[in-house]
């Protein structure tokens, strides 16, 4: 009978990018950072963000993923965050990574004190783990359809700051128990957490764009 087989886990180097976009006018600009979805990329979600009422006057920046593919019309590469195999390294890796954008965008671009994390989807839990991890205060978090990380929820409490939950009312993924079960939970940690239920499903709206935008206003 053959024995066996060994697994053994490297580290690696890999390319990772962001998109920038910074106001017109003279800075310092306070910071919006962002991650995608599954499946979508930095392009895409800069996108979104732009269309948030107000930011026009922040420092916009998008993260892409660090595992690209190519999505099925092979037109355009896409990224995940993450997947259940090697789950607690990339954890790890893509908190080092997020602190490195943050820290590589303030060298480059004139970034106030002010940092907001947002997140879409698979993006919302990077959001919540960034806020809570990444080594950069931030001064509010946006969510929209994904739920707080698992590895998160074994923690008694965690110092995240002002936040946002965003549900479509058809989201079949991130159902209403599991927003009303973060809701609940981030409420339990002392957090200041405003819920929204929009007319919607899986998808940004501009209901929920106008709520993102009174929340970046006051986190300023």
């Amino acid at each position: 009978m053959a024995a066996d087989p060994i697994v053994t886990t490297l580290d690696a180097t890999t390319q990772g990018r962001y998109v920038a976009r910074p106001p017109e006018s003279e800075g310092p600009h306070p910071l919006l950072v962002g991650f995608h979805g599954y499946g979508e990329n930095a392009a895409v979600h800069l996108r979104q963000l732009e269309r948030i009422p107000g930011t026009a006057s922040w420092l916009l920046v998008a993260v892409q993923a660090l595992h690209w593919f190519y999505e099925r019309s092979h037109a355009d590469v896409v990224a995940s965050w993450m997947t259940k195999l090697g789950r607690e390294q990339a954890i790890a890796d893509n908190l080092r990574y997020v602190e490195q954008v943050v820290t590589d965008v303030r060298a480059r671009y004139a970034a106030g004190d002010t940092l907001v994390y947002a997140g879409f989807s698979q993006g919302a839990s990077m959001a919540y783990r960034a806020a809570s991890g990444a080594g950069h205060p931030a001064a509010g978090l946006v969510v929209l359809g994904g739920d707080i990380p698992p590895e998160l929820r074994q923690t008694a409490s965690h110092a995240l700051p002002p936040a946002l939950v965003g549900r479509g009312s058809r989201d079949e993924w991130f159902t209403q128990a599991k927003h009303d079960t973060d809701v609940a939970l981030l409420a339990s940690w002392g957090v200041d957490v405003e819920a929204l239920v929009f007319d919607g499903g899986h998808e940004w709206t501009d209901a929920f764009r106008a709520a993102a935008g009174r929340h970046l206003d006051a986190c300023r």
